[in-house]
């Protein structure tokens, strides 16, 4: 059984909830009202070994961390430790979104092709939507060819306002 150390802060955007290991590795990053999704991803990554929920304040001081990224550090995130479960594509697709640099983005097609798989593009989709750890596992700097704002599943609202926030759209 793994225990997870689980915070939830106000953010901006919402309410946000934190899950990190003992070893204050993140491990799910969700908004509240997307409770229901977090709670089935982690029941997919961690179902067969179990988890055990503890609430912490700050644990390791990440949630202070996600503050000062919501305040305007948006470098402080960026090597923020995570572990994840998935599958050996999904983390490969994962690790690749982190090296997309704060106020940038890519297309679905141009991130598959980094990956060394070009026609993969809807298998990265899927891949982006099945990441856990939102915000500092960056799926919002993903977007569509056309430049549309799709496949977030914070919503579209809250991924215009992350894009504002890291200088790629223009304030408002």
């Amino acid at each position: 059984m793994i225990t997870l150390l689980e915070d939830r802060i106000d953010t901006p955007l919402g309410v946000l909830c934190i899950l990190c290991d003992s070893q204050f590795n993140l491990r799910a990053v969700e908004w509240e009202e997307h409770q229901q999704r977090m709670e089935q991803l982690l029941n997919i990554h961690y179902g067969k070994q179990g988890i055990r929920r503890v609430n912490s304040i700050n644990p390791g001081g990440l949630s202070d961390k996600f503050h000062a990224w919501f305040a305007g550090d948006l470098d402080i995130i960026t090597h923020l430790p995570t572990a994840t479960m998935g599958t050996p594509f999904q983390r490969e697709v994962w690790q690749a979104l982190r090296t997309i640099p704060c106020g940038q983005v890519l297309y679905y097609g141009q991130l598959a092709a980094l990956l060394g798989r070009p026609t993969a593009a809807r298998a990265v989709g899927a891949a982006n939507g099945a990441n856990p750890i939102s915000i500092v596992v960056p799926c919002h700097r993903v977007i569509g060819r056309d430049g549309s704002m799709t496949g977030y599943a914070g919503g579209v609202a809250r991924k215009e306002w992350l894009l504002r926030h890291e200088g790629y759209l223009p304030a408002e």
